[in-house]
Formats: C-alpha cells, sequence, structure tokens
C-alpha cells in the first residue's frame, strides 16, 4: 500500500488551483502566490521569485514595494537555494528549451497564459548599485562556472530589439555579470 505524505498532498493541490486560466504554487514559505505554466512538459513559475527570508536577497533600489512588479534579486550563492521544496533554480539547457520554445516572440513578455513572462526586474551589481529596471531580466541558472562565476539567462531591450542570451563560460572575462555576487532574479522549475 502506497502511503502519500500530507505535504506532499498539500503540495499537489496548491499546484492545482486555477487562476483566471493559470495554475498557480503557493510558497508555504510566505504565503506568495505565483502564477505557474506548463512549458513542454516543464513547470515553470510565470513571474519573478519574492522570497525574502534569505541572506543574499534584495529588491530594486531597496525598496520592498518593487517586489510585487520585479519579485526580489539574488546573489549566485542564495538563488541556488531559493526555490520553494519540489522547485530548483533551472539549469542552462532548461533555459535554452524556453528560447528554442518562444525564440523571439513577444509572448515572454505578454500574451496568452502559456507566457513566461518576463519581468525586467533589472540587477544590482558587486558594488550594490541597481541598474536597468524595466529594460532588461537576468535570471541566475544553476550552472556554477568556477568559484566566482555562474551561468546566467538574459532578456534585455535595447532601442525596442530584444536580445535573449545565455553566459557562456568563455565569455567571462568579457562579460563581468556572471560573478555570483551580483544579484539577478530567479525563476524556479518544478521538479
Amino acid at each position: 500500500m502506497m502511503r502519500i505524505s500530507i505535504t506532499a498532498l498539500a503540495f499537489t493541490i496548491l499546484i492545482s488551483i486555477p487562476v483566471t486560466g493559470q495554475q498557480k504554487l503557493i510558497d508555504s514559505r510566505d504565503k506568495n502566490e505565483y502564477k505557474i505554466v506548463n512549458i513542454n512538459g516543464a513547470i515553470w513559475m510565470s513571474e519573478n521569485l519574492r522570497y525574502k527570508g534569505l541572506p543574499g536577497t534584495s529588491f530594486f533600489d531597496n525598496d520592498e514595494n518593487n517586489s510585487t512588479s520585479y519579485g526580489a534579486l539574488y546573489d549566485w550563492k542564495t538563488a541556488v537555494n531559493a526555490c520553494p521544496v519540489g522547485w530548483h533554480l533551472p539549469s542552462g539547457e532548461e533555459f535554452r528549451k524556453l528560447m528554442d520554445h518562444y525564440g523571439f516572440d513577444n509572448t515572454w513578455v505578454k500574451g496568452s497564459n502559456e507566457a513566461f513572462h518576463i519581468q525586467l526586474g533589472g540587477h544590482q551589481d558587486y558594488q550594490g548599485v541597481f541598474f536597468e529596471q524595466g529594460e532588461s531580466a537576468y535570471y541566475w541558472t544553476s550552472v556554477e562556472y568556477d568559484e566566482t562565476n555562474a551561468e546566467y539567462f538574459s532578456y534585455i531591450i535595447i532601442d525596442n530589439k530584444r536580445i535573449i542570451d545565455i553566459s557562456r563560460k568563455e565569455d567571462i572575462e568579457d562579460i563581468h555579470g556572471s560573478e555570483k555576487v551580483n544579484k539577478y532574479s530567479v525563476r524556479c522549475v518544478q521538479n
């Protein structure tokens, strides 16, 4: 006879509650609700993580009111452990599958209930300076390059053109933004 834990049952029920045509996740740690979306069989958060209960977390301009529209920003070491139980920080490969699915289509930002819904939360650099809110989204991946650098996914709007990319290890010397002490947004994928 198979036994299902109360936690697992509650988790299953929570992610199956419809919200305007979408499903949602309720983070048991702080009761934040997140829209979720199934993209090619992977269940993704359709909003940036807003969990603030970990050191290494900040909000754009140190204003927690920004969390509603943009989520929180996390250094990489915090990001790796920031997702709720049953969810994980996606790998670069998981972000590549998103890129293959959406390409340069507008539905990244707006559109149907199946949108990943990019939130242009900007970032905070290693000196604590905030940049590019409303212009860019940087998301940590779980891929660690070395002791000080990690991989990230970026979605930037320059002159109304979208630039969508994943950092590459060989670019580290040229791209300063992959230092683990920088703070980027987090999206989680269900295990």
